[in-house]
């Protein structure tokens, strides 16, 4: 297999505390790292740590949303993780949700195609040196220019839940990151994006024999997800509009108690990958096997599984 991937910061651990694992990824056959922005570290600094504790990772967010910072600032901190882990990092972006820019950040969550294509065009420029002053859809910059731009800019990858997006980043972009699915759906995916970019998804992932505590955690995870308007949309147009309608019905009224016992055993057994290691591991390769570039795995703590010995279990190389 060619890439295999891990979510930093792990969950529960501090990131100052993360350079001994960071350091053990390499050996163990992990290929790369990628951090997220919801409510906890931001995308870019365990980035930084882990291109001087690993210089053989590959590095990239997933996603850095395209509202909660200017363009300009954007690139520049693309720039500066580029400068890092030279030839190394990948900058994917995306609309992120509109709890996470319009509740969190006060900032409208308009026009969030237009917002993600425009960005992607003016990175495009700015990452390539050049002078920037273009009125975009959505932003107009004047002027811009990168003190130091890359000496090889970075690819970019677009954070990808439906057709629109995904045949965005098919003709724009590097590749697509997409979230929450189960192997199956992989193909319904690469089916809009094409078989010639590279397609990432971050895998949750509970290594468990305890297919009851798993399937709890899994429940409580997918209804905070799967109630957010662009999660819901993703799900009805991979199938799942039915059998998570009692779900949303039930959290729309507020009764949270009955949306997580709506969600059928089966749901979550498709979207969080649980079992032995190696069970988790052959599950993983389902997904590659139907398409998937790159697996990134999120662990979910459970059953008293100490971090570091789950990020060694399931590891490539501990099959």
């Amino acid at each position: 297999m060619s890439r295999w991937g891990l979510t930093l910061p792990l969950t529960g651990l501090p990131l100052a505390e993360h350079r001994e694992i960071v350091e053990s990824l390499p050996g163990l056959g992990y290929t790369d790292a990628w951090s997220a922005e919801t409510n906890g570290t931001d995308a870019f600094t365990p980035l930084a740590l882990a291109s001087q504790w690993a210089p053989e990772l590959r590095l990239g967010p997933a996603i850095v949303p395209v509202y909660t910072r200017g363009p300009a600032l954007l690139a520049q901190q693309a720039a500066t993780l580029a400068d890092l882990a030279p030839g190394r990092f990948v900058l994917g972006i995306g609309t992120s949700s509109d709890t996470i820019v319009g509740r969190w950040n006060g900032i409208p969550f308009e026009e969030p195609y237009k917002r993600t294509r425009d960005t992607l065009r003016f990175l495009r420029r700015a990452l390539a040196g050049e002078k920037v002053k273009e009125e975009y859809d959505t932003f107009a910059v004047n002027g811009f220019k990168l003190e130091h731009a890359p000496a090889s800019p970075p690819p970019i990858v677009l954070a990808a839940l439906r057709p629109g997006m995904l045949r965005l980043a098919a003709r724009e972009a590097d590749g697509a990151i997409t979230n929450w699915l189960a192997p199956k759906d992989v193909p319904t995916v690469r089916g809009e994006l094409g078989d010639d970019h590279e397609l990432i998804a971050r895998l949750f992932v509970c290594p468990t024999d305890n297919a009851e505590e798993a399937r709890a955690i899994g429940r409580w995870m997918i209804a905070a997800y799967m109630t957010v308007p662009v999660y819901r949309a993703f799900h009805e147009w991979l199938g799942r509009g039915d059998a998570l309608a009692p779900m949303n019905e039930a959290w729309a009224a507020g009764d949270r108690k009955r949306a997580l016992e709506a969600i059928p055993d089966e749901v979550v057994d498709d979207l969080i990958v649980h079992g032995s290691p190696d069970a988790c591991r052959a599950r993983i390769r389902e997904y590659v096997d139907n398409g998937l570039t790159t697996p990134v795995l999120a662990i979910v703590p459970a059953g008293g599984v100490e971090l570091a010995d789950a990020v060694r279990q399931l590891a490539p190389n501990a099959g």
